[in-house]
Parts: structure tokens; sequence; C-alpha cells
């Protein structure tokens, strides 16, 4: 019962379940410890070595019905990348959401986080990017702290730190109003994760300020992990609008940007999407995809580089 209702708190609507054209299941990707499914999105006659993005689904969401309505799918299409689905399933969690309140799915070499891992692998493509929403947001800062060495940037979206709670009951303090950690301990949490010393990818982070779901208080906090875990402070180095939403850049020492957050005023839990046909539009609102005029897949592919 908790489970479900945990999984009610996070994210309870469905988005489309029908595929989109060209998404398939791919299977025998590894032991699959965490026992998800591999979808994925491969554009026609891509080449070898293009980029690919992994796109978390939400609770009681599906991997088609999120890929396709974030808008992640059509920019495929557009910029010439591939899309990994993972999917998750009712047998380890009822309304499917992925386990990021569990150690045994957010440890290094175990359980989901592992699936994902072979997952990226098994996809055999170019540089790899994270990114999700809600319960997937959570799973982003997983596998960006427990598999730091496979990606290039990250997006999370509505989502939680890393190393937040370790049970179900312990997620709901997390989730609202979320925990008051400093910098250091929530980084401490990040290094913890891998053995990894190199350099660690860039992250952004989009939360909106009416989510009542997951506190925006989280947004705060995964700054403060983010920044720490990358080396840099948590003052903003530069602050502007972008779209009329405030948007605020954290520089490494290097200079490049460690850690962006995008502040939606007034969004509740979702994703932002912007539908039309303009160059920075793509999504299709739904339930907790929210048509908030920012496409927040459209910013995340072109801070990465992938409409270049």
């Amino acid at each position: 019962m908790r489970t479900v209702l945990l999984a009610l708190l996070l994210l309870t609507t469905l988005t489309p379940s029908a595929q989109a054209a060209g998404i398939t299941e791919v299977t025998g990707f590894g032991t699959n410890p965490g026992n998800l499914r591999m979808f994925r999105y491969v554009p026609d006659d891509l080449p070898a070595g293009r980029p690919v993005v992994v796109a978390l689904h939400g609770c009681t969401q599906d991997a088609a019905g999120y890929g396709t309505a974030s808008g992640w799918v059509a920019l495929a299409d557009r910029y010439r990348f591939s899309v990994l689905l993972p999917q998750q399933q009712t047998t380890n969690n009822a309304n499917k959401c992925f386990s990021w309140f569990q150690t045994a799915d957010t440890t290094r070499g175990q359980g989901e986080a592992a699936s994902i891992a072979q997952m990226v692998t098994k996809m055999a493509a170019g540089p790899a990017y994270v990114t999700g929403l809600s319960a997937g947001g959570a799973m982003t800062s997983v596998m960006l702290a427990t598999y730091p060495e496979s990606f290039r940037g990250g997006g999370i979206v509505a989502g939680l730190p890393h190393g937040c709670a370790a049970s179900i009951i312990d997620a709901y303090t997390c989730m609202n109003p979320g925990k008051n950690l400093t910098p250091q301990q929530w980084g401490d949490k990040v290094r913890a994760a891998s053995p990894y010393t190199g350099p660690r990818p860039p992250v952004t982070i989009w939360h909106g300020t009416a989510d009542y779901t997951v506190a925006t208080a989280n947004q705060r906090e995964l700054v403060d992990q983010w920044t720490n875990a990358l080396g840099t402070d948590t003052t903003p180095d530069t602050t502007d609008t972008v779209a009329g939403y405030p948007h605020s850049t954290y520089r490494a020492p290097s200079g490049t940007p460690a850690v962006e957050t995008y502040t939606l005023t007034t969004m509740g839990h979702g994703q932002p999407v912007d539908p039309g046909t303009g160059p920075k539009q793509c999504g299709t609102a739904t339930a907790y995809v929210l048509d908030v005029n920012i496409c927040a897949a459209w910013y995340l592919a072109h801070g990465w580089g992938l409409d270049a």
C-alpha cells in the first residue's frame, strides 16, 4: 500500500501508451539485475557514433509515451541522435516508478541502476546524456552519481538529490518538504557512489515553483549537491531569464557551466513543453507534461550541442 501511495504522490497520471513509430523493444541487453525493459528510438540511416539520450519516465508512465510527449523522439529525428527509453515494470513497482528510494537499486553494479547502465552499453552509440521526470528525474541523479563516466551531461526535471532516501517511508520526507543537508553532505553522497575521480558531467535542473508533489526545495538541494560534486559553490555566476523564466548558471573553476537551473514560475509538477513547429518548440501537452511555453528537451539538447 505504501508503494502505491508513494507512486500516486510522485506522479499519478498516465501519458499516452501507444508506441510512437519506430520505438522498438530490445531484449538480451545484459544480466538486467533490475528487471527493467529496454526500448529505443533510432532514426532511419543514423550514422554510427551519433549521441544517445537516455530518457527516464515518471510513475505510471511508459517509455514510449514519455519519449514522445516530452519531445525527445521528434528532436532525435530533427537533430539525428538516438533515444534510449528504459521502462519500469509493475512487478517491481505497482505504478511503474523507478526505485530511486531503494538502496538495492541505486548502488553501482546493482539493481535498476546497473540495468540502465547495461542498456547504455548495449546501444553502442556515441556520447550519452541522461534525463528524466519526477521518479525518472530522481533516477537521473542516481545514474549521474553511480555511473558518471558513462554520461556527458544530465537533466533533472522535478527530481530529487541522489541518496536522499533509502526506503519508501523515507521518500515521503524527501519529496515534501525535502531534506536540508549541507552541500558537503550532499556532495559526499555522490562521491561515495562511484570510484570514479575524473571530470563529472554538468547538470541542468528544472523545477516548477508550484510543484507540491516534489517540493521546490529539492531544486535548492540539487544545486547544493551538484555544485559541491562538481567543485564549485552555490552562488550563481550569471542570472538571466529564458523564455521569461529565471535561469542561473554556476560555473566550474575552468569557467565552463557546471550546474544550471531553470525555475518555472507558477508551474506545477511535470515536464515543461512548448508544442509547435518553431525552432525551439517541441513536445505534446498532456497530464504532467505541461505546456508552459518552454520545452525542456530542446534546451537540454541545445545545451549539450546535439543541434550542432
